[in-house]
Order: structure tokens, then C-alpha cells, then sequence
């Protein structure tokens, strides 16, 4: 779509180029949302192409994922072996139900910002205590877990100006073993339930990150795998009826039922037990 209020695009290669912050002024990424409807407000983008932050970076730390990191170079990363939850990469991005051309265009970092509860990157980020680094236009930085970046459908805590410049994954989350479930009204529908549960190498914490069927990301925490009858109960504890998402993609009560029937099955792969 054309954007025929915008009457200036900037191009920094620094982010310290850009001090003054303004209504009218948009950071520009992939621009896969900004450019799919009017922008009314907008006069000036800025754009973050110039500022050339590696996608992906890997250390025995864990993986620094720029917030304009490409959908399409997450799922192509391969990293070591002894990261056993990387195939959630994969399964996160191909969640996000988009075309070859938006995979490499949309970013890390808008997805996360859209905060979209059905967000794939913010599932993922969110199950990988992914830890969030914000700029603001004063120099300062701030850092606070992805679980809490997320405010609501299109909420979240980033201040006018203010930046997602990455995210950092923990070599320890990366080295879980993880299941994935999701689940939709249509085969290629929006997410209606996003599951994922990771389980520790050692001591065995589960822990189960909820997102879609949530209005924002949810974790359960447990120091060892549940039976389904403690999951069950501490799902109804933990998530309230009004938590769940009301729209054309699906029921609150229904993404209820579907959540918990997602995560029985997560926990079921974990433990190694048969299907019922």
C-alpha cells in the first residue's frame, strides 16, 4: 500500500542519529504490517536497514537475535547440536503462515512489537526465556524478559521512541528439550493455541509457555513433569476465563478446552508416554 502521508523516510546507521522523538515519526522494518493498511498519523519513517545489526549471533552464552532478524534467516539457523529445542525455530516460523515474500521481509522484532497474541515470535522468545533489550532515545537501555513485554493484543510496554534492539536466548533454554503444539479453526488459519513446553536436561523443570489462545504470554512453571490431573488444575488457576481471546478465530471457551488438550499432550511427549 502506498503511504501518501509519509513525506520524509530517514536512514540513520546509528540509532544515537536519531535523538528527537515525535508524533508522526514510525520505525520502519520489514514493513509487512505498516505497509498493509493506512497509516494516517504517519509522516516520517525511519529505517532501520542502515543500522546493519547482525541477524543472528551465537556464542556459548546463547543466540543474539537482532530485532531485524529476518523470518525467513531464523528458520534457515542452524546452531550446535547440544541445542536440542532449535526445532522449534522451524515450527514457530511456519506458525506465521506467510508467503516466501513476507519470510523475507517481516522481522523478529515487528512480529514481537505487533504483539499479536498469535505472534509466533513471541511464542518462541517467550518459551526460550528470551530476554528483550530496549533502547530509548535518551541513550538508555533497559532489559526485561519477553513474558513481560507483552501487555495485550497490540499492547505492550515499549515507550514512544523506544526500540527493541534484540533479543537474547540463554544456551541453557536452547539446550531443553522441547514439544511444540498449535492449533487452528482452518488448516491455514490464524494460530487459535500456540503450546510450548520445555523440559530441563537436568533436575527435569517443565516448564509450559501458552500463547494465541491468550490475550498475552502465559507460563507454568513446575520442578518436575505434572500428572495431567496437577497440569489441569494449575492451568485453571493460572489462566482466567477472561484471559483467553475472543475473536473470529475462535471461542474463549474453546481455546479453554483446546489449551488444555494441547498441553496434556505436550506433557504426554515429554514423559515418553503413549497416546492415549
Amino acid at each position: 500500500m502506498n503511504l501518501n502521508t509519509v513525506r520524509e523516510v530517514k536512514r540513520p546507521t546509528s540509532a544515537d542519529q536519531i535523538r528527537e522523538w515525535r508524533d508522526g515519526y514510525a520505525w520502519l522494518g520489514g514493513g509487512t504490517w505498516l505497509f498493509s493498511e493506512p497509516q494516517v498519523h504517519t509522516d516520517t519513517l525511519i529505517d532501520l536497514d542502515g543500522l546493519s545489526w547482525p541477524a543472528l549471533v551465537p556464542s556459548a552464552a546463547g543466540l543474539e537475535i537482532a530485532a531485524t532478524c529476518r523470518i525467513a534467516d531464523i528458520f534457515h539457523f542452524e546452531g550446535p547440536a547440544e541445542w536440542t529445542a532449535l526445532p522449534l525455530f522451524k515450527e514457530c516460523c511456519n506458525a506465521l503462515l506467510a508467503s516466501f515474500k513476507i519470510w523475507n521481509a517481516a522481522t523478529v522484532g515487528g512480529n514481537i512489537c505487533m504483539s499479536l497474541p498469535a505472534g509466533p515470535m513471541i511464542s518462541l522468545a517467550s518459551a526460550l526465556d528470551g530476554v528483550a533489550l530496549i533502547w530509548g532515545r535518551d541513550g538508555g537501555e533497559r532489559r526485561l524478559p519477553v513474558l513481560d513485554f507483552v501487555l495485550g493484543s497490540r499492547r505492550n510496554v515499549l515507550a514512544p521512541g523506544e526500540i527493541l534492539r534484540r533479543i537474547d536466548i540463554p544456551a541453557a533454554a536452547l539446550a531443553r528439550r522441547a514439544a511444540f503444539r498449535q492449533l487452528s479453526l482452518a488448516p491455514l488459519g490464524r494460530s487459535a493455541a500456540l503450546l510450548i513446553g520445555t523440559l530441563a536436561p537436568r533436575g527435569g523443570a517443565f516448564d509450559l509457555t501458552v500463547t494465541a489462545a491468550t490475550v498475552r504470554p502465559v507460563r507454568l512453571s513446575f520442578a518436575r513433569l505434572p500428572d495431567p490431573q496437577t497440569l489441569r488444575i494449575h492451568l485453571r488457576r493460572n489462566i482466567k476465563d477472561d484471559a483467553y481471546v475472543e475473536d473470529v478465530h475462535g471461542a474463549p471457551r474453546w481455546r479453554r478446552h483446546i489449551t488444555a488438550v494441547l498441553a496434556e499432550e505436550i506433557r504426554r511427549e515429554l514423559a515418553g508416554e503413549a497416546a492415549p
